[in-house]
């Protein structure tokens, strides 16, 4: 943003670069869903992600003026309405028993694909945080928060499918 130069091996590019590999991978969840309770939710990430990108593509010097253009700064509440939802799929009792293995369905198998994207660009963003690219920790819980909730489906999934 703002005409700033890096270059590929960027950590910074490297991070937005791992959340638009998850915005796509999201887009296969989303093209294979069947439940617009899923297909819903998964376009609300989409939509927050884009934001998240242009606010990791932003020097730090340059958030003042990113903000100042009408340009979101990721917060907690995108946060909370994830927790929201993790938490009312878990109140409809989804099944499992420890840990799953992804490919029960191609739906749920598109989650969890999803979801392990959704951690490295964590892991990515951490390390931005770590050497002091970036100071917004509510990006990284953010990241953290959708990787639960595309767990959490996923399981929701495979409990309504009755696998």
């Amino acid at each position: 943003m703002y005409n700033r130069r890096v270059p590929k091996t960027h950590p910074r590019l490297d991070a937005y670069g791992t959340i638009d590999e998850l915005n796509a991978a999201l887009g296969v969840a989303r093209a294979i869903a069947k439940a617009e309770f899923v297909t819903s939710k998964i376009l609300h990430i989409q939509k927050a992600l884009v934001a998240v990108m242009g606010e990791l593509a932003t020097d730090k010097q340059d958030l003042e003026r990113y903000a100042k253009d009408g340009y979101k700064i990721t917060g907690p509440e995108l946060s909370g309405e994830l927790e929201i939802w993790i938490n009312e799929i878990e109140a409809q009792k989804v099944s499992f028993k420890h840990w799953a293995t992804p490919g029960a369905t191609q739906e749920s198998a598109a989650l969890d694909m999803a979801r392990t994207i959704a951690r490295r660009a964590e892991r990515r963003v951490e390390a931005l945080l770590h050497s002091g690219e970036i100071e917004n920790r509510a990006i990284q819980i953010y990241l953290n928060r959708v990787s639960d909730l595309l767990w959490i489906l996923a399981r929701w999934v495979e409990t309504n499918a009755n696998v």
